[in-house]
């Protein structure tokens, strides 16, 4: 049962081990602004026993979103929402995160340009963005440092860098994506400078005792891409800079590859153990049987259910009864599990 045991992250006590991961809804409005749905949406999770929430990709900038229809962090005008959103989230016991993302390449949304590391674009259904300068470059660390300090005013427990799925930070990280001949491109230390910049500005204005998460794709599934020996480094590079990365692999070009049950566990599993920190599994991880074993066996320290949220936001307490597990069911609740 140590799904629903309690987890602590540098002071942060999660009531069990489950995360909600940042997944876009793509409901906000062209400003950014928080909308009913997403308080629905979210606090229905929290009702329903989720340990962590983390709220979807939010955008630092206006064109770094992934869509015209993201939510926005990039105003203080966008504080009184995401608050709203926090503290109801909070009262029903859950702690909640914000994942602070820019999309990179894969921005789609209305503005006039798109941004990269190189002038190489996604696909041929998307623009093709325009080479970052290094002032630029500085902006954009400003912009995420902004961001963290809106994300503590509005409440936020946690961050999450998002690092990951082929969008900007991922992009410089990776050597396809990354052909920058200047100080962020080439050695594996140049194309961890961006990331670190970013984090070591975050720090600037995020409190000591809130933990800072890392979401990445620890795999490109390319030749001359990112594989996990790859990440482990870049993780050994930054990691005193965060508390938690956060496991996934994938995004960066249009690449097929095997999808099974638990497929991203074992890229967590490394991770943790080679990089000595904590990590959350993400992945077609669909049920009790799946959690435990991940959480017994130390492959990770958190387990982030997807889909299964999205299909049920009472995945938590379905879980606990079906399974006869010992837990505290919302009380407006409780015929229903008796």
């Amino acid at each position: 049962m140590k799904s629903l045991t309690s987890y602590n992250l540098k002071g942060l006590e999660l009531k069990n081990r489950i995360v909600m991961p940042p997944m876009c809804m793509y409901s906000s409005d062209e400003n950014g602004m928080v909308q009913d749905f997403h308080e629905v949406h979210y606090v229905s999770r929290a009702i329903g026993g989720v340990g962590l929430i983390i709220v979807e990709a939010t955008g630092v900038v206006p064109n770094g979103r992934i869509s015209s229809n993201d939510l926005g962090i990039w105003s203080n005008e966008h504080i009184p929402g995401l608050k709203s959103l926090v503290d109801k989230v909070k009262s029903h016991g859950s702690k909640i995160a914000i994942q602070l993302a820019h999309a990179g390449r894969k921005c789609t949304s209305n503005d006039e340009y798109i941004v990269a590391p190189s002038a190489i674009r996604f696909s041929k259904e998307y623009r093709v963005p325009r080479e970052l300068t290094i002032d630029e470059i500085k902006e954009l660390v400003l912009a995420f440092k902004e961001a963290a300090r809106r994300a503590n005013e509005a409440g936020f427990d946690s961050i999450e860098i998002h690092g990951a799925h082929g969008y900007l930070i991922h992009e410089f990280l990776s050597p396809i994506t990354n052909k920058r001949t200047d100080e962020y491109g080439g050695s594996l230390e140049n194309r961890t400078r961006f990331l670190k910049e970013i984090l070591l500005s975050v720090k600037e204005v995020w409190p000591r005792e809130k933990p800072i998460l890392l979401r990445v794709s620890a795999d490109d599934y390319s030749e001359g891409g990112i594989n996990k020996e790859e990440m482990v480094k870049i993780i050994d590079e930054i990691k005193d800079n965060i508390d938690m990365v956060h496991v996934s692999t994938g995004g960066l070009i249009n690449v097929k590859f095997d999808i099974f049950p638990g497929y991203q566990v074992l890229h967590a599993e490394t991770i943790r153990k080679e990089c000595n920190i904590p990590t959350i599994a993400v992945g077609l991880i669909n049920g009790y049987d799946q959690i435990e074993e991940i959480l017994y066996n130390n492959r990770a320290d958190l387990v982030a259910i997807g889909r299964g949220l999205l299909r049920d936001p009472y995945f938590v307490l379905n879980m606990a009864y079906e399974n006869r597990l010992p837990l505290k069911y919302p009380q407006q609740y409780e015929r229903g599990y008796m």
